[in-house]
C-alpha cells in the first residue's frame, strides 16, 4: 500500500504540471513559438492592471463585510441571551446552502429596476425612476452579495473561538476597568484573531475561485480573464499566465489560513463554559435586529426571490431539466463514491505509516485550487500530450477535476473518524490473524460508516454546485444544473433558472442542516 501512496497523490497534481510545463519545458508544447509572443507583456499593458485592481478591491471589500457580519453575529450569539437566539444560532449558517452565483442572480433580480423593491419604492414615492438607487450590477453589488453569502465561514469558526474563550479573560477586562466593548476590542478580539483570519481566508478563497457571480456583476477579475483568454480569444498561454497569477493570490491566502489554523489553540485556554449575559430593552432589540437583518438579507430575501421566480414560471418545466438533473446527480454520485474510496485509502495509509502524513497535508491544497485554474491546468496538460479528445469521449476528465478539488473535504472527515478508533483495536485484530486489508474492511469501515456518509454527502453537494471547472471541462451536450443556471442567467431568462437553482439550494441544505443540528445540540 505504501508504495503506491506517493505516486497516486502525485497523479492528483498533474494540473499543476500542466500550468508549469509550457514555461519549464517549451518543447512539449505543440506551439512552442507562442512562448515568445509577449502575451504577458500585452496583458500587463492592457488588462492585467484592471484584473489585479478589481480583484484586490473585491477581496478587500468582501473581507471587511464577512468580518463585520461573521464576528458581529458570532459575538452576539456566543455572549448574550435574547429572544430568538436559539433560532439565529443555527439559522445564520443557512446562506452556505446558496451558491454564490445563485445569490448573485437573486440579488440583482431583487434590486434591479423591474424588481419588487424598486417597484414598491416607486409606487410609494410616486416617482418614475429612483435616481438615488445604486446599480446592483456593479462591484459594490458583488461585494454586498458575496459578504452575505460567505459570512458563515467566519461566523462558524469565530463562534467556536468565542464559546471556548476563558471566562477569566472577561473578568480580567472588568477588573481593569474596561467597558464590555473595550474588553471585546482589547482582549477578546485579539485572542480570537487566528480563528477570524482562518474564516476570512476560506471566504476569500471562495471569492477568488468564483466565476458565475463576478461575470454576472460585470466585474473583471482573474477568473473572468481566464475564461475570456481561453474561450473568447483562444489563447492558451494567456489563460495559463492568468491562472498562475490567480494561483499566486490563492497560495498567499491559503498560507494565511493554514498559519491561522495552527494558532487556533490560542483562542481557548480554559474549559469553563461561558455564561451568556441576558439582554433587555434596547440592547435586546439591537441584538435581535442585527442577527435578524443578517438572516433576512443572507437567506430569507434570496429565498423569497427564488420562490417568486418559480411562481412566475408557473407549472411549465423545461424539457431539459431532467437531463440537467440526471447529469448532475450522476457525476456527483460517481465523484462522491470515488472520493470516499480515495480518502479511506490515504487516511488508512497514514494510520499505518505516520511518515506519510505530509501526503495528506499536500492533498488538502486541492480545495484551495480555483475551479478555473484547475480546469486550465488539465486542459494544458491534455493539449501537451494530444489527449484533449478525452473530454468529448466521457466525463472521466470532469470527475478527475472534481476529485482533485474536493478530495480534501472527504479526507478530513475520514481522518476525523479514524482518529476516534483506538489503535489497540488494530493490534487486537492483528493478533486474531487479520491482514491490514481485512482490518480495514472488517473493523474500520463499519465503525466509519457515519464519517463515510458525511464525507460523501459533502463531496456530492460541492460537485452539484461547482461551476467554473464544469463549464470548461464538460463533454459536448453535457449540461449540469449549475451550467444550466449560469447559461439561463447569461440570457436574462431569470424565471427559467428558478427550478434548477432551487434544486441546487435544496441539495445544499443537507450538509447545512447537519451542521445546524450539531450547533443546536452544542
Amino acid at each position: 500500500m505504501n508504495r503506491i501512496v506517493v505516486p497516486l497523490a502525485l497523479l492528483l497534481f498533474l494540473p499543476l504540471f500542466g500550468l508549469a510545463a509550457p514555461f519549464l519545458f517549451p518543447g512539449l508544447s505543440t506551439h512552442p513559438e507562442l512562448i515568445a509572443t509577449g502575451t504577458l507583456s500585452h496583458l500587463w499593458n492592457y488588462v492585467l492592471g484592471g484584473y489585479i485592481a478589481s480583484t484586490l478591491v473585491l477581496i478587500g471589500g468582501v473581507g471587511f463585510g464577512v468580518f463585520i457580519l461573521g464576528v458581529g453575529n458570532a459575538w452576539i450569539i456566543a455572549s448574550y441571551d435574547f429572544p430568538g437566539k436559539k433560532i439565529f444560532e443555527w439559522a445564520l449558517i443557512l446562506p452556505l446552502a446558496v451558491p454564490t452565483y445563485v445569490m448573485a442572480y437573486l440579488f440583482v433580480d431583487l434590486l434591479q429596476f423591474s424588481g419588487p423593491i424598486q417597484s414598491a419604492l416607486r409606487a410609494i414615492l410616486g416617482l418614475d425612476t429612483l435616481w438615488f438607487f445604486p446599480d446592483p450590477r456593479s462591484l459594490t453589488g458583488a461585494i454586498w452579495s458575496f459578504s452575505f453569502c460567505l459570512f458563515p465561514y467566519v461566523y462558524l469558526i469565530t463562534r467556536t473561538a468565542f464559546l471556548e474563550r476563558s471566562r477569566r479573560l472577561i473578568e480580567v477586562s472588568e477588573t481593569l476597568g474596561y467597558s464590555p466593548f473595550q474588553g471585546f476590542m482589547k482582549l477578546v478580539l485579539p485572542m480570537a484573531r487566528p480563528a477570524i483570519f482562518a474564516g476570512m481566508a476560506l471566504a476569500l478563497m471562495e471569492v477568488l475561485a468564483d466565476f458565475g457571480a463576478v461575470s454576472y456583476f460585470g466585474v473583471q477579475t482573474f477568473a473572468t480573464g481566464i475564461f475570456k483568454a481561453w474561450l473568447s480569444f483562444g489563447d492558451r498561454l494567456a489563460a495559463v499566465q492568468l491562472s498562475l497569477g490567480l494561483l499566486t493570490l490563492v497560495l498567499l491566502i491559503f498560507f494565511i489560513e493554514q498559519n491561522s489554523r495552527s494558532k487556533l489553540r490560542y483562542a481557548s485556554s480554559s474549559q469553563s463554559k461561558p455564561i451568556a449575559i441576558e439582554l433587555r430593552g434596547k440592547k435586546s432589540f439591537f441584538a435581535f435586529s442585527f442577527c435578524g437583518l443578517t438572516l433576512l438579507f443572507g437567506f430569507l430575501l434570496p429565498a423569497f426571490a427564488l420562490f417568486q421566480l418559480l411562481y412566475q414560471q408557473g407549472l411549465s418545466v423545461d424539457i431539459r431539466y431532467l437531463d440537467w438533473l440526471g447529469n448532475s446527480l450522476s457525476v456527483s454520485l460517481i465523484t462522491a463514491v470515488v472520493s470516499v474510496a480515495f480518502a479511506v485509502f490515504f487516511a488508512y495509509a497514514v494510520r499505518i505509516n505516520t511518515h506519510l502524513a505530509w501526503v495528506n497535508r499536500l492533498l488538502g491544497f486541492g480545495y484551495a485550487l480555483p475551479g478555473a485554474v484547475l480546469a486550465i491546468g488539465i486542459l494544458s496538460f491534455l493539449e501537451i500530450f494530444q489527449l484533449a479528445w478525452w473530454m468529448s469521449a466521457s466525463v472521466l476528465v470532469l470527475v478527475y477535476a472534481y476529485l482533485v478539488r474536493f478530495l480534501s473535504s472527504s479526507l478530513q472527515s475520514v481522518e476525523a473518524g479514524l482518529s476516534r478508533i483506538t489503535p489497540s483495536m488494530d493490534g487486537s485484530a492483528a493478533l486474531l490473524g487479520l491482514s491490514r486489508v481485512q482490518i480495514l474492511k472488517r473493523v474500520h469501515v463499519p465503525l466509519l460508516k457515519r464519517s463515510l456518509i458525511t464525507a460523501g454527502l459533502f463531496v456530492f453537494v460541492d460537485v452539484m454546485k461547482e461551476l467554473p471547472a464544469t463549464l470548461l471541462l464538460r463533454p459536448f451536450n453535457f449540461d449540469t444544473l449549475a451550467v444550466a443556471t449560469y447559461q439561463l442567467a447569461a440570457d436574462e431568462r431569470l424565471a427559467e433558472l428558478a427550478l434548477p437553482s432551487l434544486t441546487i439550494v435544496l441539495v445544499g441544505l443537507f450538509p447545512v442542516l447537519i451542521l445546524s443540528r450539531v450547533i443546536a445540540k452544542s
